[in-house]
């Protein structure tokens, strides 16, 4: 069997923000200048899958759409346990 036919993870650098992280961070901000609260409608997106819950602002709501919304539950959780676990 060829190393090819295996499934490969690949590890970013720690310091190398994830796109994930990066899109997080931008609908994060977009919202919060636009004055929604900025947990409530990520969560809101991460749940119904509606983009209507992020803004356009900053191009958000497009970037957000790329990323398979498992993808920024995944770095979420990633965050919160790196942040509670010794």
């Amino acid at each position: 069997m060829s190393t090819f036919d295996e499934t490969m993870q690949f590890r970013l650098r720690p310091d190398e923000p994830t796109r994930a992280e990066r899109v997080l961070l931008l609908a994060y901000e977009a919202l919060n200048e636009k004055g929604y609260n900025p947990i409530h409608q990520i969560s809101g997106y991460l749940i119904s899958g509606d983009p209507a819950y992020i803004t356009s602002y900053k191009e958000a709501r497009d970037a957000i759409r790329r990323v398979e919304r498992d993808e920024l539950i995944e770095e979420l959780v990633r965050f919160y346990l790196s942040s509670r676990l010794p």
